[in-house]
């Protein structure tokens, strides 16, 4: 007879308090690794989930210390898009920023600022020299969108610029003196070598765990998967400043994987490749020798995932975390414990269990910044969320990117629902953040790595589960 070994999942188990070193939560230090060369302030990434994570989710997910993976459920050009939107949204200095020649009409100039998702446009002459500034109170309420650019902007002679050497303390000083709001860069011919906003000093202030890369601007991934266009569009992700790729499948564990992995490197080089999912010590033993920077690991734990029930194939998420991790230890591979969280608790339990960082999909999915729009049930409010293998996804997979795959041959692995609205992303993160030092302030772990060393498991029964949350109590309606 065949041994069956037995696997636990988080509400199997419990963490055994150890005495503390620890004043207050707040010494507990959340940095951790992503990649073996890209690290989190926060151990939190948002799902490549096109419910989850998009352009908006992004940029609050960095600016709050942790990353997004940005989908792969669109044209390459939208997904590259995507990328360079969130790689503008903060930076002490843009380098290469958006200009409109003088001759464009207002109309067109709208249009544009409205695709790009800016406050306004440097004005050249078609060679890169400044002419002017064209913001949204420069035509708001110009009634002919015929006109030229050049009729209506700030002319060059009636601008505050800055220079090469323009530093954080000098664009400050000038824009609270003249009270602007945008300071273009200039060399000594007048061409426009940057730009500096108020909003990217304020953002440098308001968010000090903000992920940036050594240029200052937010961090970011995207998703590829392993046939059809992931090639090219891997490669434009990169272009577009993308800091990291997701190879993302079912069954991480495959020649499809490997022989993606490959072609990746040939064509992406040295970029930080993120391989899943697995749920075994083998699976993340290949991905680590097929050279990974970091693993995913989670095999139907997700809130909207259905593999387990159609395949009857799995490992319980805490088993699979500690298996994966144990063997990615040796090859210095960090691990995503991806799927399976639904409180602050979860997160301590998969970072105890040796896990890196955790990927949330369905707990994010209700946020403000999630992709969708926010539906009304009654007095409810609620958003949409499916799993990337439902037969949704596979729908909108064929319409966008041409799959001419057979929709009746489809078998969905995750389905469509919804779930309540939650509000801004930065409360529900803060919770959970606070959770988890809490958590670690209970296992005497100043930082990740010891919580890592410092987490002992005890198995309880559905009685110790129950014994855990609110009961024996008259709920008030």
């Amino acid at each position: 007879m065949r041994h069956i070994p037995l696997a636990l999942t988080y509400d199997d188990v419990l963490i055994i308090p150890k005495r503390s070193t620890l004043f207050s939560r707040s010494e507990a230090i959340t940095k951790t690794r992503l990649t073996k060369k890209v690290n989190l302030n926060i151990p939190i990434v948002s799902s490549n989930m096109d419910t989850v994570s998009e352009s908006e989710m992004a940029i609050a997910m960095a600016r709050l210390g942790g990353i997004s993976i940005i989908h792969r459920f669109m044209t390459i050009e939208e997904n590259a898009e995507e990328i360079k939107r969130v790689k503008r949204a903060q930076n002490f200095i843009v380098p290469d920023p958006y200009t409109i020649d003088v001759n464009k009409t207002v109309g067109e100039a709208k249009r544009f600022i409205a695709a790009h998702g800016v406050s306004g446009l440097l004005v050249t002459s078609g060679d890169r020299r400044l002419r002017g500034i064209l913001s949204k109170r420069d035509f708001v309420f110009v009634k002919d969108d015929n006109q030229f650019v050049e009729q209506v902007m700030t002319p060059r002679e009636k601008l505050i610029v800055g220079g090469r050497n323009t530093n954080f303390v000098e664009a400050k000083e000038k824009m609270m003196m003249y009270k602007i709001e945008k300071l273009p860069l200039v060399d000594e011919n007048d061409f426009i070598i940057g730009l500096i906003t108020a909003d990217d000093i304020k953002n440098l202030t308001e968010y000090p765990l903000a992920n940036i890369d050594s240029s200052g601007r937010l961090i970011v991934g995207g998703s590829v998967g392993v046939h059809g266009d992931y090639l090219e569009r891997a490669q434009e992700l990169v272009k577009a400043g993308a800091d990291v790729l997701v190879v993302d499948i079912a069954h991480g564990h495959s020649e499809m994987m490997f022989n993606a992995l490959k072609n990746l490197r040939d064509k992406c080089g040295d970029a930080q490749v993120i391989a899943g999912n697995v749920a075994t010590a083998d699976g993340a033993r290949e991905l680590c020798e097929a050279g990974v920077d970091a693993i995913k690991v989670g095999v139907g734990p997700g809130t909207i995932c259905i593999t387990r029930l159609v395949t009857g194939c799995g490992v319980p998420q805490l088993t699979a975390v500690m298996e994966a991790a144990d063997m990615a230890k040796k090859y210095g591979v960090p691990v995503i414990a991806d799927g399976g969280i639904q409180k602050s608790g979860d997160i301590v339990k998969a970072l105890g269990a040796g896990a890196d960082s955790v990927m949330l999909g369905g707990l994010l999915a209700g946020t403000k910044e999630s992709p969708g729009v926010i539906m009304s049930r009654g007095d409810k409010k609620y958003k949409v969320c499916r799993g990337s293998a439902s037969f949704a996804v596979a729908q909108r997979r064929q319409a966008v990117q041409q799959e001419n795959k057979n929709l009746s041959e489809v078998v969905p692995e995750g389905v469509e629902s919804v779930v309540p609205y939650k509000g801004p992303v930065a409360d529900l993160v803060g919770q959970l953040v606070g959770g988890l030092k809490s958590g670690m302030s209970y296992t005497n772990s100043h930082t990740i790595a010891e919580l890592q060393n410092n987490t002992d498991f005890v198995q309880i029964t559905s009685a110790g589960s129950r014994e855990s949350g609110a009961h024996d109590l008259i709920d008030v309606k």
